[in-house]
């Protein structure tokens, strides 16, 4: 099984740094972008469908296809990701655009394959749907950008912040089987930050016992690392005294949130 987690490595003095590459994962590609206060960065998005999910700074972004031009000013403003939910852009396939950046800039840049024409959407901090999710100690919040109900063809996206101590994507659940409408395959992408930045978190990733293929992994998630999810369920703590946040993408052929299966063993731990 391919190495499912990247740890995080510094700045190299580039805007774009590929953490997710194609061929890595079937449908997900992930790309940080770090810009200047003043600089501007170039992009196009080929045959794919691109996420910018902005982290921290202010910036306009101006997207260029389908016959048309339009520019969104004033992208973003929080100061880091623990300070509320996030600003993000949904960027068409067959487009180009340019980010200029207001104040340091820092986002990240996900993708899947896609063949429709939608059109480019900002989506402001504040029409970004939040919701408290569980209980006690796996009680967490969870911002919701691009839910099923969003015109896109492959992605879903949204971000989840833990407490201290606290666990997420539990009871532990996995969306890699077609069982619709109940679970749907769809692969995904943790990207993981933690305040202090020297905090940790935990993620056990794990198959299903009848998966021929499957896998049993516990790794130390450190701020910055990313985390691969083929399939598998992937429950997440926060260590005591360091928050937690991870951005997730997920793809796959049916777009469908919220269709995912709960590991049987552990479900009726949410009704204590």
């Amino acid at each position: 099984m391919r190495r499912l987690i990247k740890h995080s490595s510094e700045a190299d003095g580039t805007k774009r740094r590929d953490v997710v590459p194609a061929g890595i994962l079937r449908f997900l590609e992930f790309a940080i972008l770090e810009l200047a206060q003043g600089d501007t960065f170039d992009g196009s998005t080929g045959g794919r469908e691109c996420v910018l999910d902005i982290f921290s700074g202010v910036a306009s972004v101006a997207v260029n296809g389908g016959g048309g031009q339009q520019t969104f000013h004033n992208v973003g403003g929080r100061e880091d990701v623990f300070s509320g939910p996030p600003a993000v852009v949904y960027l068409p396939p067959q487009c180009s655009f340019q980010i200029q950046a207001a104040s340091p800039f820092r986002a990240g840049l996900f993708s899947a394959p896609a063949t429709r024409r939608f059109e480019p959407v900002l989506i402001r901090s504040n029409s970004v749907a939040s919701k408290e999710v569980g209980q006690g100690t796996f009680k967490r919040t969870v911002y919701t950008t691009i839910g099923d109900s969003f015109a896109a063809e492959r992605v879903l996206a949204g971000e989840t912040l833990n407490l201290p101590g606290c666990w997420s994507s539990f009871p532990p659940h996995k969306h890699d089987r077609s069982n619709p409408p109940n679970e749907v395959p769809l692969e995904e992408v943790y990207y993981f930050q933690i305040r202090p930045k020297t905090g940790f978190g935990f993620i056990w990733t794990y198959t299903a016992s009848d998966d021929v293929d499957g896998f049993n992994n516990v790794f130390v998630v450190e701020n910055g690392d990313t985390v691969l999810l083929p399939k598998g369920y992937h429950p997440v703590v926060a260590a005591p005294g360091c928050q937690l946040h991870y951005t997730w993408v997920l793809a796959g052929e049916e777009r469908r949130y919220g269709a995912w299966a709960e590991d049987p063993k552990y479900a009726p731990l949410k009704n204590p």
